[in-house]
C-alpha cells in the first residue's frame, strides 16, 4: 500500500470517533434509533436530503433542530453572488405559501426605483421544510431545482446555493388538507425514515427532560462545519467494486419487473444507493462498499420512490422479497 493510500485509510478510520461525538450530542436532547441516526448523517455526507415521515410529535423539528445545532456553522458565509447565507433555517409549509416565499423575490425600492433581492429561506446550509406535504403542488415544485442542482433560478437569474446544503422534510402520514408528494420529487429524496413511537421507558426520559423550560440548556454545537465539509469529500475515496454495482443494478431493475410495482425505481436510485453506501461505509471507519452494506440500507433508500399496484401493500414487505430473490453472486445474475 502507498503511502497516499495509507494516509486516506488512516483519516477513514479516524471518523468513527468524531461521529460518535456528533451523534451522542444529539442523542442528549432527541431519543431516537441510533442507527437511523446514522442514516440521516450518511445521506447528509452524501449530498443527498432526507424525508422524515411520521405522525405528529414524535420530535421530528426537535430532530432537525439538533442535528443543526450540533454544528459550528461560518456565520459570514455567503454565496458566489454575494448572498448571506444563514447556518439554519425553517420552513413551516401551510397550504397558502408561495414559491417566492421559500426561493425569495426582487423588488423594487420605492425612493430610487432600483431593484434589491429578498432571499428565502432556501439560502441556508441546513433547511428544515416542516409538514412540506401541507404545501401546494406549485410550491412544492419550488424545491426541485435546489436539490437536484444546488441552485435556484429567480426571475431568470439564477444563485448558487452553499455546501453543504441539506434538506430535511418532515411529512405527517395522515391530516387535513396533504398534498401528496409527486414522484420526481420523491425520487430526489435519498431516504425516507421513520422516527416511530419511542418505548415506556424512553417516553418516560422525553416528558421528564422536555417537560422542563430548560430541557436544552447544555446543548450546544460540537463539531465545526469544515469537518462535514471534509467527510463529503472523503466520500469518493470509498471503494465500491464492479460487482457491488452490479448487484445495485440487478435489485433496481427487478423493481421494474414485479408484478406489484406500477412504476419501478429510476436510475437515480442506483446512484444515490450507491453513494449513501459510500457514505455510510465513510461514518463507520471503512473503505470499501459490501454487499449487506447495500441490504441494509436498501428498503430505506427505495420504498418511497416506488408506485404500487395496490396503495395498501408494504412497499419494505416487496423490497424484502427482491432482497430474496435477487442473488448477490454476479456470475448468478441474468443482465438483460
Amino acid at each position: 500500500m502507498s503511502s497516499i493510500q495509507e494516509t486516506s485509510t488512516a483519516g477513514i478510520q479516524a471518523i468513527p470517533r468524531e461521529v460518535d461525538i456528533l451523534q451522542s450530542n444529539i442523542l442528549k436532547v432527541i431519543f431516537m434509533d441510533r442507527i437511523k441516526l446514522e442514516y440521516l448523517l450518511a445521506s447528509k455526507i452524501a449530498g443527498g436530503h432526507v424525508i422524515l415521515a411520521d405522525s405528529h410529535g414524535v420530535g421530528k423539528t426537535s430532530l432537525a433542530r439538533a442535528l443543526a445545532g450540533s454544528i459550528e456553522w461560518d456565520r459570514s458565509s455567503v454565496s458566489k453572488e454575494g448572498i448571506a447565507i444563514e447556518a439554519f433555517s425553517r420552513v413551516q409549509c401551510t397550504v397558502d405559501l408561495l414559491p417566492q416565499d421559500i426561493i425569495g423575490y426582487t423588488r423594487i425600492l420605492g425612493h430610487s426605483g432600483e431593484l434589491a433581492f429578498n432571499k428565502g429561506p432556501i439560502f441556508a446550509h441546513f433547511v428544515l421544510c416542516d409538514e412540506i406535504n401541507l404545501l401546494t403542488p406549485k410550491t412544492q415544485g419550488s424545491f426541485f431545482q435546489a436539490m437536484e442542482e444546488q441552485s435556484v433560478s429567480i426571475e431568470g437569474k439564477t444563485y448558487s446555493l452553499p455546501s453543504p446544503f441539506f434538506i430535511i422534510a418532515t411529512m405527517n402520514l395522515k391530516g387535513a388538507h396533504l398534498f401528496p408528494l409527486p414522484a420526481p420529487q420523491l425520487d430526489r429524496f435519498m431516504l425516507q425514515l421513520s422516527m416511530g413511537f419511542p418505548d415506556h421507558d424512553n417516553e418516560k426520559e422525553i416528558v421528564k427532560q422536555h417537560g422542563r423550560a430548560d430541557g436544552w440548556k447544555s446543548f450546544g454545537p460540537v463539531i465545526p462545519y469544515s469537518t462535514l465539509l471534509k467527510w463529503q469529500e472523503m466520500v469518493d475515496s470509498v471503494t465500491i467494486h464492479d460487482d457491488v454495482v452490479d448487484y445495485i443494478v440487478a435489485l433496481v431493475r427487478a423493481t421494474r419487473n414485479h408484478p406489484d410495482i406500477v412504476v419501478g425505481a429510476s436510475p437515480r436510485t442506483g446512484v444515490k444507493l450507491s453513494r449513501l453506501a459510500r457514505a455510510l461505509c465513510l461514518l463507520r471507519g471503512s473503505d470499501f462498499v459490501t454487499p449487506d452494506i447495500i441490504k441494509e440500507i436498501f428498503i430505506s433508500a427505495v420504498a418511497h420512490r416506488l408506485q404500487l399496484q395496490d396503495p395498501e401493500d408494504s412497499a419494505a414487505d416487496i423490497l424484502k422479497g427482491i432482497l430474496t430473490s435477487v442473488p448477490v453472486d454476479g456470475r448468478k445474475r441474468s443482465k438483460d
